[in-house]
């Protein structure tokens, strides 16, 4: 495998994550907002919630982004410390009382069921994290004096403002420069910028990221390539048409060594198709094929399934069970409420070997 990454003994963390981390608030069950009276809190944002994921498998890993002084901003920092996260590197602002600056970024989600979708609603303007400037933080300590053996971040964070887009570029290019594996989730959010935003911001990096994680829409919003023939609308998943559109990418990309993309074939809100193939080494890999999975809560099952082979890598697995990790852990991940992982390690290999659901006495 050409991914080469740094001895865990040389490093102070295996992760570093960059990017976001919101409060969501959910109706109980299948409910919704107008209707809800009350609502559940948890906390998550796409890149942090690979950080967390990681921490509970036994990885040192830290988050960087955006926090305030508030009882909001320590209910994310006391989240994150409590699977032993290190959130020092977070950059703080005092808290104004107000909300007109710097806020923690909120998030309305409904959990779909049968026909009708999840619906993710955003209240997270003027974040904390969007906020953050170039030169704020100490990536030359980071990826240099303190070490680390792999960045994550992603499409949702450097959509949230111009400075984030600046902070995106500045943290890949210190992490490349000093060796740190860098992957990239490439997270097309359409209520946050356009496609040709995206596509304009993401392509100059490519050439610093060893790691492209993404779904088809994600593939074509954010780099402009598109899987031929393919209707996810209609839950139909045909890997050849998946793994043309990686050949063109990787063809295109040289320095890129592993791409990761979920297939996923929606049939209703509460049960999907679900697998992923992987690209690395110059050959694809299936991972584990999962039709008719019944899911809980599908949001976050891409940062499962980065979570899941990201953790093989780190911890030396081939490319197999490196794929068959991720389409586990996201599996798995969907199968709980929230964004973030509830999934120990002995039950992510249970299932990523091919263990069932069989009552455990």
């Amino acid at each position: 495998m050409d991914l080469k990454i740094k001895p865990a003994a040389s490093c102070k963390y295996d992760l570093i994550a960059l990017g976001d981390c919101m409060i969501r608030l959910s109706p109980p069950g299948h409910g919704r907002v107008e209707f809800a009276p009350s609502l559940e809190v948890w906390v998550g944002g796409g890149e942090y919630n690979v950080a967390y994921a990681l921490s509970r498998l036994g990885l040192r890993t830290g988050w960087v982004g955006g926090l305030n002084t508030s009882p909001m901003g320590k209910l994310v920092l006391n989240h994150g410390r409590a699977v032993g996260m290190d959130m020092s590197h977070a950059v703080m602002r005092k808290y104004d009382g107000y909300g007109k600056r710097d806020r923690i970024g909120l998030n309305f989600t409904e959990v779909g069921h049968g026909k009708r979708a999840s619906t993710t609603l955003y209240d997270r303007g003027h974040s904390a994290t969007s906020g953050i400037k170039p030169g704020e933080v100490n990536w030359k300590k980071l990826f240099e004096e303190d070490g680390v053996r792999w960045l994550h971040t992603g499409g949702i964070f450097s959509a949230l403002s111009e400075s984030t887009r600046a902070v995106a570029a500045e943290a890949v290019h210190a992490a490349h420069a000093a060796g740190t594996i860098v992957s990239y989730d490439l997270n097309f959010r359409s209520k946050l910028w356009k496609s040709e935003e995206a596509i304009a911001t993401t392509k100059p990096l490519v050439r610093y990221i060893d790691c492209l994680i993404g779904n088809e829409e994600d593939f074509e919003k954010v780099l402009g390539y598109h899987a031929e023939g393919v209707d996810v609308e209609k839950g139909e998943l045909d890997t050849r048409a998946f793994k043309q559109m990686v050949e063109r990418v990787v063809k295109d990309s040289k320095n890129v060594k592993v791409v990761g993309t979920t297939l996923r074939g929606v049939k209703t809100a509460t049960v999907n198709d679900w697998s992923a193939i992987m690209w690395t080494g110059g050959r694809f890999y299936d991972g584990l094929a999962m039709p008719d999975l019944e899911i809980e809560d599908r949001v976050g099952g891409g940062d499962g399934f980065a979570s899941g082979f990201t953790y093989g890598f780190l911890t030396g697995k081939d490319p197999q069970m490196c794929v068959d990790l991720g389409v586990a852990h996201g599996a798995m991940l969907m199968s709980t409420r929230g964004d973030t992982s509830q999934i120990e390690l002995e039950d992510l290999l249970h299932v990523a070997g091919g263990g069932s659901a069989r009552i455990k006495r």
